[in-house]
């Protein structure tokens, strides 16, 4: 009956030290997610920035253009 015991105490173990790994794996992924979003916001507000800054083109919308004369 130990020898069960101590079986079960060892494969319980390796359970806990397999769960531990992956829980650090997540980690890092998520880590590593939280980065690529952090970047990504930036560059969206760098884009939305420019794009505020950018001068409206005297091109008139095609709701605004006048029809030509054949219509």
């Amino acid at each position: 009956m130990s020898h069960s015991l101590e079986e079960e105490i060892h494969q319980l173990q390796m359970k806990v030290a397999f769960q531990e790994d992956t829980i650090e794996q997540l980690n890092e992924a998520l880590s590593s997610q939280q980065k690529q979003l952090d970047a990504l916001t930036f560059q969206m507000r760098h884009v939305v920035d420019k794009l505020k800054q950018v001068q409206p083109s005297n091109i008139a919308r095609p709701d605004e253009e006048t029809p030509p004369p054949h219509y």
